[in-house]
């Protein structure tokens, strides 16, 4: 299965301080990549690359084979990129109705994008009218994930989803995730903590210093290799 999403030799830096060192990454549709990694990685710098976000030194991004560089990042969510960042990122001072509301730029009608976060959520249908900033944080979360998939991605990429969140929580969520990876998403979450992902993910990513350290199944053998290299030792 060829990659939908590809970042290859990717150099990118925060202030002349390179941070992504010749990163080589890839996304297959239907499929979850868990990219971890301890604090400071660049995890984060890499999902921002992937969405347009943040400017590349060299290397290439590629969606679908096709080489998208330097493409604004307007330009890759009207292709099916959508970014979820770290933070939740809802209009605190809007009603939950009104932040899906939002969503109705891709064409969709506003009865059709409520339709598809309350099926996921049933919870923010019974908040409809609340404000976003009073919900708890794990109905945050879940609505800034029902407004992202209303757009019906293609590249779902993610980031930190499970922070500040009680594990039920972080199980549901997840389950949202493995679910639009099944109807043919490519999904590539960023997580500090590896137990939150591994559960839903085919394919994982280490991340260390900016520097690809392993890479493959998330079996019993990445696991046991993760806190060392987190520790930035060699398994």
């Amino acid at each position: 299965m060829s990659a939908l999403l590809e970042l290859r030799g990717v150099r990118a830096a925060h202030e002349r301080i390179t941070v992504l060192h010749g990163v080589d990454l890839s996304v297959r549709a239907g499929r979850v990549t868990a990219l971890l990694g301890p604090n400071g990685a660049g995890k984060t710098t890499a999902l921002r690359v992937a969405a347009g976000v943040h400017p590349v030194e060299s290397g290439r991004l590629l969606l679908g084979g096709r080489d998208v560089t330097g493409a604004r990042p307007r330009d890759l969510a009207r292709a099916g990129v959508c970014l979820i960042p770290e933070g939740r990122g809802v209009f605190p001072n809007l009603s939950v109705r009104d932040n899906l509301l939002m969503m109705t730029f891709t064409g969709r009608s506003r009865a059709e994008v409520e339709e598809i976060a309350f099926a996921r959520f049933p919870v923010l249908a019974r908040r409809a009218s609340q404000t976003a900033g009073t919900l708890s944080g794990g109905e945050q979360q879940m609505l800034a994930l029902a407004r992202g998939l209303a757009t019906d991605p293609a590249v779902l990429l993610l980031d930190e989803l499970s922070m500040g969140l009680a594990p039920l929580v972080v199980g549901r969520l997840y389950e949202q995730v493995a679910e639009v990876a099944r109807q043919g998403a490519a999904v590539l979450v960023v997580e500090q903590f590896a137990s939150a992902v591994l559960g839903i993910a085919d394919e994982a990513t280490v991340l260390v210093r900016g520097r690809i350290e392993r890479r493959g199944r998330p079996d019993d053998g990445l696991r046991a290799d993760l806190s060392a290299l987190y520790l930035g030792s060699s398994p």
